[in-house]
C-alpha cells in the first residue's frame, strides 16, 4: 500500500478540497470567493492565489475556504471571523485542532452560540484532493455569519 508521506509531514500545509465534498456546499451556498487556492485547485471563478496573498485582500459576498494548515491558519481563521463585520459570510473546511489558540479565540463562540454561525464535526477523515490517503486528522466545516444574521 503507498502512503503519501506529505499527509504526515510538514512539507505541505495545502490540502485540496475534496471536489465530491465542496459541490453540495456550492450548491447550497452559490460562492463568489475562493479566499485561498492555486490556478489548479480553485473552486471558484474568483480566487485568490498565494503570490495574491489572500490575507490581504478585501472578501465579499459567500467566501469558500480551506486555508493553508501550517502556522498561519491562525491567521486566516481571524480573516474570516473579521470579514463578516463587512457582510461577508465564510464558509471554512478546518483542521479540528480543538487544543488550538485559533480555536477557543475564534470557533468555540460560535459553537457556543455568543457568536452567529456554526460548526459541524465531519464524522470520518477526508480524503483530500491528490491524496492516496485519508488525513491524519479530523475535520471541521465552520460556518462564520455577519453579526445580524438569523438562522
Amino acid at each position: 500500500m503507498a502512503i503519501n508521506k506529505a499527509l504526515f509531514s510538514s512539507r505541505s500545509y495545502e490540502w485540496e478540497t475534496p471536489e465530491a465534498f465542496f459541490r453540495p456546499l456550492d450548491a447550497q451556498w452559490n460562492f463568489d470567493l475562493d479566499v485561498c487556492a492555486a490556478a489548479d485547485n480553485a473552486k471558484c471563478k474568483r480566487y485568490f492565489t498565494r503570490e495574491q496573498d489572500g490575507l490581504r485582500q478585501e472578501w465579499t459576498g459567500v467566501c469558500w475556504m480551506n486555508p493553508p494548515y501550517g502556522r498561519s491558519i491562525g491567521a486566516w481563521v481571524a480573516k474570516a471571523a473579521d470579514s463578516t463585520a463587512s457582510g461577508t459570510i465564510v464558509v471554512a473546511l478546518l483542521p479540528a485542532r480543538t487544543d488550538t489558540r485559533w480555536w477557543h479565540q475564534f470557533i468555540e463562540p460560535i459553537r457556543e452560540r455568543r457568536l452567529p454561525g456554526r460548526v459541524q464535526l465531519i464524522k470520518g477523515r477526508l480524503k483530500f484532493g491528490g491524496a492516496n490517503n485519508s488525513a491524519p486528522f479530523p475535520s471541521a466545516l465552520v460556518l462564520f455569519l455577519p453579526y445580524l444574521t438569523k438562522l
